[in-house]
């Protein structure tokens, strides 16, 4: 369990590269047609919600896969799926499993799961946060930081 423990931050990390990776590929497919393609016909540009759906996939996904801004982009990523869910695939029936929304599910639930423990290892936000100086004032003979 310690070594389980230990490794917390960075299998967090690695979970939150995959599901940003695989997100941004959809939205990627989706928008341009690369790896695949959509999954039927893709949607005109600006069209909702299926063009939206692919910019907040492409760009909420390799913003998480990045690490930068990783709650913020995480929460429109999970509503979307959960939006996807109840709009196209729950109405069919009433688990995943009989209404082909499996993905749809992992996603949202992921996404909502990484917005609430935050990025783990290897996120790029520790990075682009600008560095704060610390200025020294003396008062008497302290100095206070």
């Amino acid at each position: 369990m310690e070594t389980l423990e230990r490794s917390r931050e960075h299998v967090l990390g690695l979970f939150r590269i995959v599901v940003g990776l695989l997100f941004a590929c959809h939205g990627a497919a989706t928008l341009f047609g690369v790896l695949g393609g959509p999954h039927g016909a893709g949607p005109g540009v600006g069209e909702w919600p299926g063009w939206w759906a692919a910019v907040i996939q492409l760009l909420g996904g390799a913003m998480v896969l990045c690490g930068a801004g990783t709650r913020a982009a995480a929460v429109p990523c999970s509503g979307s799926m959960a939006y996807a869910y109840f709009t196209e695939h729950q109405p069919g029936a009433l688990f995943p499993i009989e209404n082909g929304g499996e993905t749809a599910a992992m996603f949202c639930w992921s996404f909502l799961l990484i917005a609430a423990i935050g990025p783990g290892s290897w996120a790029l936000a520790p990075l682009l946060r600008p560095r704060r100086r610390i200025t020294t004032r003396r008062i008497g003979t302290t100095s206070l930081h």
